[in-house]
């Protein structure tokens, strides 16, 4: 094992609550294994290619598992939706279809979104209705107006300022080798190491 980097035992205690129950089978060695799945993801490799250490490479399944890819203007891509604190963290992440425009995004991700006095997007998030939600939440909408509005609406321009944070946070997801190339295509693998990179990241 000396030939591999692991979780410390202190981040494996925060991350324990969430494994799934044992269902009568004797567990693996959940540290090995979870460091082994960060270690690939974060160097965009196959568990194969992996060091030794963190355990034998199974054969994937291969099914026909929906990519949630769709057409861009820049090709056939996927779009990744987040909802950051105020230090840039990941609390609400969504995956959609290249093509879904951000008014449908922000209405998918609206009745998950955290307690919070303001919420800071970009104007393509501006729409009537996710700043009526908003409202409703008691959050104060910080979003530019879309240059079609005949009347724009106001914003807190300092405090705007602070959205580079989201930026800066998907620049450290794409740090991660595997997240950068879209290597999965299946949307649920896809999502899962995106998932993962964020909590390293961030959380631990």
């Amino acid at each position: 094992m000396s030939d591999v980097a692991l979780l410390s035992r202190a981040q494996m205690r925060r991350i324990e609550p969430f494994f799934p129950r044992s269902r009568g089978l004797a567990r693996v060695d959940d540290r090995r294994v979870i460091s082994g799945i960060i270690y690939v993801i974060r160097n965009g490799l196959q568990w194969k290619d992996a060091p030794r250490g963190y355990g034998p490479h199974q054969p994937g399944q291969k099914g026909a598992a929906p990519r949630c890819i769709g057409r861009t203007k820049g090709g056939l891509n996927s779009k990744l939706h987040a909802v950051c604190d105020g230090q840039g963290r990941p609390v609400v992440l969504l995956l959609t279809e290249g093509q879904m425009n951000d008014h449908m995004g922000a209405r998918l991700l609206a009745p998950m979104l955290p307690r919070a006095r303001e919420l800071l997007a970009d104007r393509g998030y501006d729409s009537d209705r996710f700043r009526a939600e908003l409202t409703e939440r008691g959050i104060a909408p910080c979003i530019p107006s879309i240059p079609s509005r005949k009347l724009p609406l106001p914003f807190d321009r300092t405090l705007y300022r602070q959205r580079h944070r989201i930026e800066n946070t998907f620049g450290r997801l794409k740090d991660w080798r595997r997240i950068a190339t879209r290597y999965d295509r299946c949307a649920h693998t896809f999502f899962s190491a995106i998932c993962i990179a964020a909590i390293v990241s961030f959380w631990l």
